[in-house]
């Protein structure tokens, strides 16, 4: 499929400089692309690529101001990451056609209804008592427990198991391998070893969640762990039992939360971020990566480090690190010179 510059413009409500007539069929890197391809310029750093790159368009900020001859078109917009997942958005409408009907071989218990516009792939088993909304895709070799409500729209992929009453929104994305409801890690220490405390809970996702491959979210021991609406998991994420995260927070890769741990709502955090157990961590806070977060943390706030303190400290630390060889050197010469 072929698109002209002026009629992307017209579908993001950008604004065309160069020749609008220039078409394009794919998506590209700003430094690697090639002719026919469409681009985006939104990271400061990657700006003298668009003198250089072979794109036919770039989408570039509205208040884009080039210093140098740029030979592709670009379409002006207000946000150039946004507007080129509107894109992408629209083209994989077309590009990946998600099956409808019911494959065998599959176990689907007794009483589970399944709409002429749901997909159940080969080897997958859904439990007694579970309930499906409209259009959801099940690929195949998942398992969906007893009891287990799916929301409208959703799309559980290849390999996801949810375990027994757990409930998923609608509009949601499950990514292979991913593991929602299994058991807690509770257990009481007694003279003849560790008593394992039964996790009879379940996880609540509302809508519009996605977690990615190989996360993994316990069931609470008692009531629920719950994830809010539009928050975004990346890959390998460890939530435990009875934790909460709110509403539109995204979660970098190798983060783990212990029990009961809350995070607020639009919060960003970092690949590789530990939280300790019970604490509370409030709205738009932003935590860089690798970051120990030990105790509750106020609305707002930005901190990175292990400890986790605010990011200018952060910072300053840092400075003082990288000047420890030589002030050591100093005390040294001092001490010698004695």
């Amino acid at each position: 499929m072929e698109f002209s510059a002026n009629l992307i413009a017209q579908q993001v409500g950008g604004t065309v400089e160069g020749n609008g007539e220039v078409t394009v069929s794919t998506f590209s890197k700003i430094e690697e692309a090639k002719p026919g391809s469409l681009t985006f310029l939104a990271n400061p750093k990657y700006t003298h690529f668009i003198y250089s790159t072979d794109a036919s368009v770039v989408l570039v900020r509205k208040d884009f101001v080039a210093e140098e001859p740029v030979k592709a078109t670009l379409i002006r917009v207000d946000d150039p990451y946004a507007t080129l997942s509107t894109l992408m958005t629209i083209v994989a409408q077309y590009m990946f056609v998600i099956p409808t009907g019911i494959e065998n071989p599959c176990h689907i218990a007794e009483g589970v209804e399944v709409d002429d516009e749901s997909y159940i792939g080969a080897f997958a088993y859904i439990g007694k008592g579970a309930r499906l909304g409209k259009g959801v895709k099940i690929f195949p070799q998942t398992y969906i427990g007893r009891n287990v409500t799916i929301g409208d729209g959703t799309i559980i992929y290849p390999g996801v198991k949810i375990y027994d009453g757990c409930k998923i929104g609608s509009r949601c994305i499950l990514h292979s391998g991913a593991v929602i409801g299994a058991d807690g890690f509770g257990f009481a220490p007694t003279p003849d070893g560790y008593h394992k405390i039964p996790q009879i809970g379940i996880v609540e996702i509302a809508d519009d969640v996605e977690i990615g491959a190989n996360t993994t979210i316990d069931r609470a021991t008692m009531g629920a762990t719950r994830i809010g609406r539009g928050t975004k998991l990346d890959n390998l994420i460890q939530v435990a039992h009875n934790a909460e995260i709110g509403e539109s927070t995204v979660i970098a890769a190798q983060t783990g939360l212990a029990g009961s741990t809350k995070l607020g709502d639009w919060c960003m955090i970092g690949g590789q971020v530990g939280f300790a157990g019970h604490i509370h961590v409030g709205n738009k806070v932003g935590i860089g990566a690798q970051s120990g977060v030990p105790n509750d943390v106020a609305d707002g706030c930005n901190i990175m480090g292990y400890p986790a303190v605010p990011l200018r400290d952060f910072m300053r630390q840092s400075a003082y690190v990288k000047r420890l060889g030589e002030l050591f050197a100093r005390v040294k010469k001092l001490e010698d010179n004695k």
